[in-house]
């Protein structure tokens, strides 16, 4: 297992350590953060100096940040064992890496805010004396916590196989400001390595996406591992949550409100053409928007208002549609429309949104996964980043300007 995507394992507030490395070696057998030596013929003399053991935080440390990992090093020998045990205000060990020569180890994950640990340290010098040393620190109180409200994509919400175009979309029940605790924390893994990135839209959404669609078939795991994990000014993470989801087939849709027709493409072939009629223009809210879209849900019936018109108002009106698949947040749509079949083709006469025939409209709805692109061109109107899931809409150094910690390439599922 090898990349995952994460920030920095540096992070505001590191306790500094010098962790001096020694030349001797052995055979180290290294398991769940711990270290045993294996018997030596070492002719070194009995008297020789005892490892020194050195631990950061110091002894009965106080406000600990939750974040600063646990450093534990040996001069002149090499770690056997280390255990940081929580013994008051949480529960369980940390865990932590055992450097290769078996003199340096490493706390893996938070701490618990308002909480108490033990850390005990045993080590054994070339003679094979041992040296133990015990120590305990406290951490950071917490006034408030916060957590994941909604998390897509979602079993519930769009099912666990999804479009080549889906982002991953976090949204925290309170505004948190140390996005960077916050993004360090946040890990993608993948079933083949993807470039992407964080980008947060406001203190209580942070979205990732690829730089370019998700290659098909593509296996995610999305890690939040925010229990103890700083939000900001004595808030912290309440909880851990991990999603698995599929990248689907690659279904890009493309479409022209000048052509007046819809292509489908599924993995780079053409397996659909569809005449369509879109927005009618005028009134600019009646134009349907160039961009690229992204299929953000599938619905058998919908009832669509005139925007803005009220009952009694010029041009209002309510209208039940079939076979609807949501496109944007400003009542965007692809869906069944009888009444355009005529116009399908060869004119635009919606009021924004894409028409196309019944038979047309059910094989769409059908065949679209949540996430699937749909690109439409030729409308003055561009389709705004924030309308829907407009991600795609910015460029990739566009989209980086709101990310904390910048690009990462994904590691193994």
């Amino acid at each position: 297992m090898g990349h995952a995507i994460r920030g920095s394992s540096r992070g505001a507030g590191l306790l500094a350590l010098a962790l001096v490395t020694t030349s001797c070696s052995g055979n180290t057998a290294v398991q769940g953060g711990q270290a045993s030596q294996a018997p030596r013929t070492s002719q070194a003399s009995p008297a020789a100096a005892a490892a020194v053991i050195t631990v950061t935080p110091l002894d009965k440390a106080g406000g600990v940040p939750t974040d600063v990992p646990i450093l534990v090093a040996a001069q002149g020998g090499t770690l056997r064992q280390v255990v940081v045990k929580a013994v008051r205000g949480a529960r369980g060990s940390l865990p932590g890496v055992l450097s290769a020569d078996g003199t340096q180890w490493r706390s893996r994950g938070t701490a618990a805010p308002g909480a108490s640990y033990e850390v005990s340290v045993t080590a054994v010098n070339p003679a094979g004396a041992v040296t133990t040393k015990t120590s305990s620190f406290s951490t950071v109180k917490k006034r408030e916590t916060f957590e994941i409200e909604n998390f897509m994509p979602g079993e519930d919400s769009t099912g666990l196989t999804v479009g080549v175009g889906m982002p991953v979309m976090i949204t925290f029940d309170r505004d948190v400001s140390d996005r960077v605790s916050i993004e360090r924390n946040l890990f993608v893994r993948t079933s083949r390595p993807v470039l992407g990135a964080w980008h947060w839209f406001d203190n209580r959404n942070v979205h990732f996406r690829p730089k370019r669609f998700w290659p098909a078939g593509t296996k995610v795991r999305v890690e939040a591992r925010l229990a103890g994990v700083r939000g900001g000014a004595g808030l912290y993470g309440a909880a851990n949550k991990t999603v698995n989801f599929k990248i689907g087939r690659s279904q890009i849709t493309r479409g022209s409100v000048q052509t007046h027709h819809l292509t489908v493409r599924r993995n780079g072939k053409v397996v659909r053409e569809i005449p369509m009629s879109a927005g009618q223009g005028g009134n600019w809210k009646y134009h349907t928007t160039s961009g690229v879209h992204l299929a953000m849900s599938r619905e058998n019936v919908t009832v669509m208002t005139s925007p803005g018109i009220g009952p009694g108002s010029p041009g209002y009106y309510q209208l039940t549609v079939y076979d609807t698949v949501r496109i944007s947040n400003s009542g965007e749509y692809i869906h069944s429309a009888p009444w355009s079949v005529g116009s399908q083709g060869n004119s635009n006469v919606s009021h924004g949104c894409v028409n196309v025939s019944p038979s047309n409209a059910k094989w769409f709805l059908d065949n679209t996964l949540i996430g699937d692109p749909i690109i439409i061109t030729g409308s003055p109107r561009v389709l705004e980043p924030l309308n829907g899931w407009g991600h795609w809409q910015e460029s990739w150094k566009e989209w980086l300007k709101w990310s904390s910690l910048k690009n990462f390439t994904t590691d193994d599922v």
